[in-house]
């Protein structure tokens, strides 16, 4: 178990870990596992930051820096899958299914970034701005630490049913590692670890102050995520004929955004 921690964390973070002895595509696959337990690490990172932050700058400066340290803890990784996938999605039709699906990947492929990956992490970004802001601005400080904290578990855990409802659009690579090898207790698993996750969060502090309305808000989450998962693979079947690493990376950020709508809704609407 250890081992597979340690491969997530060196798959999803910048952190220089090492992994002694040898890595199978099953060790590689089974650290998806635990994908939620970066995304805590992370989140409660994001959420210190905050803490120290809020007392020097504006909410704003606040939530600008914030997402800068998930960014450099995660290295970029995901923001330049999402560039990628959007890039592979920009390309035009042109009437041949094969054709068409060679020609996405291998623009998913190039190592430059075109207009459209660009405004798609412009986007991204601006949007996690816009709603940390707001969350800042209209919730109690525990309550925005409290959610910013589970924002990159639910993140980190909507890729584990996309690997698991997908196929692999490539021959090579991590993206079919995780595909061909993930198992649905592997998804299961992952669920409860962010459910965990969740629990604390409530136990902490969203229980005393939202009362049900906070345990209400979580089943709500999933449900959301995983179709938003789900229909994400169906997609990417659609127009790669199968996903890649990139998708994961652009499932992941999309879901963060999710993740915020929702909660935006439920502090406006539901409290």
């Amino acid at each position: 178990m250890f081992k597979q921690i340690l491969i997530a964390f060196q798959f999803l973070t910048i952190i220089p870990l090492r992994v002694e002895g040898d890595i199978s595509e099953k060790d590689i696959a089974k650290s998806a596992v635990f994908f939620p337990v970066v995304g805590a690490f992370q989140g409660l990172l994001a959420a210190g930051a905050a803490l120290l932050l809020i007392k020097l700058f504006s909410p704003e400066i606040t939530g600008g820096l914030v997402i800068l340290i998930l960014i450099i803890t995660n290295g970029g990784f995901h923001l330049d899958g999402l560039a990628d996938s959007f890039d592979g999605l920009a390309v035009k039709s042109s009437g041949n299914r094969e054709t068409d699906k060679v020609k996405r990947l291998s623009v998913m492929k190039d190592s430059s970034t075109g207009a459209i990956g660009v405004v798609a992490i412009v986007f991204v970004i601006l949007m996690k701005f816009l709603f940390l802001k707001f969350l800042v601005l209209n919730s109690s400080p525990a309550t925005f630490y409290s959610l910013l904290f589970l924002m990159p578990v639910f993140s980190k855990w909507a890729m584990v049913p996309a690997m698991y409802h997908g196929i692999s659009a490539r021959q090579d690579g991590l993206g079919r590692i995780f595909i061909d090898n993930i198992k649905a207790e592997y998804v299961l698993f992952s669920s409860l670890l962010t459910i965990i996750c969740c629990l604390l969060a409530v136990q902490f502090y969203l229980y005393k102050m939202y009362g049900i309305n906070s345990v209400l808000l979580f089943p709500v989450l999933f449900a959301i995520l995983y179709l938003f998962s789900f229909s994400s693979t169906k997609f990417s079947i659609r127009r790669f004929d199968g996903l890649t690493g990139d998708n994961f990376g652009a499932v992941s950020e999309i879901s963060e955004i999710l993740f915020l709508m929702v909660i935006s809704i439920w502090l406006q609407h539901f409290i």
